[in-house]
């Protein structure tokens, strides 16, 4: 768990640190906002495209085995990027993002799958929970040591340092994972593939997915914003108050685990149900009052609530199709979830920008309805 953890910390560090020094790459490479902001959002765009074929290809090979290859092409990626930042080349660097962007899915996923089968049924949610904790912990860091990193090797440097760190987690893992992807079945034929696009829970849950990262995505792309221009707040405080919304999900993404095999006797249902019940009132809340104090508490709420969903979303889909097709379908959920972290950033700006403030954010507690409407329709699983 530690090792698998500190791979995938390492590459969510290497997929949102350039947003931590955006200023500087901009002024070096004399670019838009909106082209260094492809820096972050080509990996995740990639993802979505390449998700489902790594699922359908880690059914099929030893995740253990795909997950050290994923970590070296990762660090081939930062070590590219490295080299065109000194070189001054953005197309160098948007390249070597989408190769990292390759490796990120094929760590998630592997990561995921490797979890769920290294521990007994009983302990399944809570370890996944512990396992995607590493994607917050990831973003912190990245967040946190971008600038100095920067400060003291130069921006180019933010692309190599996350996927050394990464490499270091691979020299934990390896060792102790011998035993954690034995199949116990062929691999699926084609048809059997078809079958989880098939599957209407599957898709249930694949939307459920979807509302949480968009939801997630939302108000940490333009919560900061709402703060500095309706509030009136400055920037630096507004991005402080901003971050404990996804600080929070270390706490959220375990507990959705813990809540749901201790609490709720295995069922997932509940947990998910509960996570849009709060999330929907919570962003109303949040433009309705202008106390920091409240918005701090609401956003610490908001950020456990929503991502009680993302923690818990993964282990519930594999446990609603058969086991040897099991990764394909967290591969999908992959994707569909990173389709709406990609989508929604883009969504809220259009709607902010003709709308304003108070209709997204009202839009965005109307798709938590709906989320709740989708988790009544949601089945439990029958293979726990």
């Amino acid at each position: 768990m530690v090792g698998v953890s500190s791979v995938s910390t390492g590459v969510a560090a290497y997929e949102i640190i350039p947003a931590s020094v955006t200023p500087l790459i901009r002024e070096s490479l004399r670019i838009s906002p909106t082209i260094a902001g492809l820096l972050v959002g080509i990996m995740f765009g990639t993802a979505v495209v390449v998700s489902l074929p790594a699922g359908a290809v880690l059914d099929r090979t030893n995740s253990r085995n795909t997950m050290a290859a994923a970590v070296l092409v990762v660090f081939v990626a930062g070590c590219w990027g490295w080299i065109a930042g000194r070189n001054g080349n953005y197309n160098g660097i948007i390249a070597s993002r989408i190769l990292g962007g390759v490796a990120y899915v094929v760590v998630w996923n592997a990561g995921i799958d490797m979890v769920s089968r290294a521990v007994d049924d009983r302990q399944r949610a809570t370890a996944v929970g512990i396992f995607t904790a590493s994607g917050p912990i990831g973003f912190a860091l990245g967040q946190g040591t971008g600038p100095l990193i920067a400060d003291w090797f130069g921006w180019p440097a933010i692309f190599l340092v996350p996927t050394v760190f990464a490499l270091a987690g691979l020299l934990v893992f390896w060792p102790t994972s011998r035993k954690m992807t034995e199949r116990q079945s062929d691999p699926p034929s084609l048809a059997e593939f078809g079958s989880v696009l098939r599957n209407r829970s599957v898709w249930l849950i694949g939307i459920l997915g979807f509302l949480g990262y968009s939801l997630y995505l939302f108000v940490n792309s333009w919560g900061s914003s709402y703060l500095t221009e309706k509030i009136g707040l400055s920037l630096g405080i507004s991005g402080l108050l901003v971050a404990v919304f996804p600080a929070v999900g270390v706490i959220s993404r375990i507990s959705s685990g813990l809540l749901s095999d201790r609490v709720f006797d295995g069922r997932r249902q509940p947990v998910i149900f509960a996570s849009f019940s709060l999330t929907a009132p919570l962003l109303l809340f949040f433009i309705y009052f202008q106390s920091v104090p409240i918005l701090l508490t609401v956003l610490l709420l908001a950020g456990f609530a929503v991502q009680l969903t993302l923690g818990l979303s993964f282990i519930y889909v594999r446990e609603v199709v058969e086991s040897h097709v099991a990764a394909t379908a967290v591969a999908f959920q992959t994707s569909i979830g990173l389709a709406g972290a990609f989508i929604s950033p883009i969504a809220g700006g259009a709607i902010i920008n003709n709308a304003g403030f108070d209709i997204a954010f009202l839009i965005a507690s109307i798709l938590a309805v709906f989320g709740l409407v989708v988790a009544r329709k949601a089945p439990e699983p029958t293979r726990r």
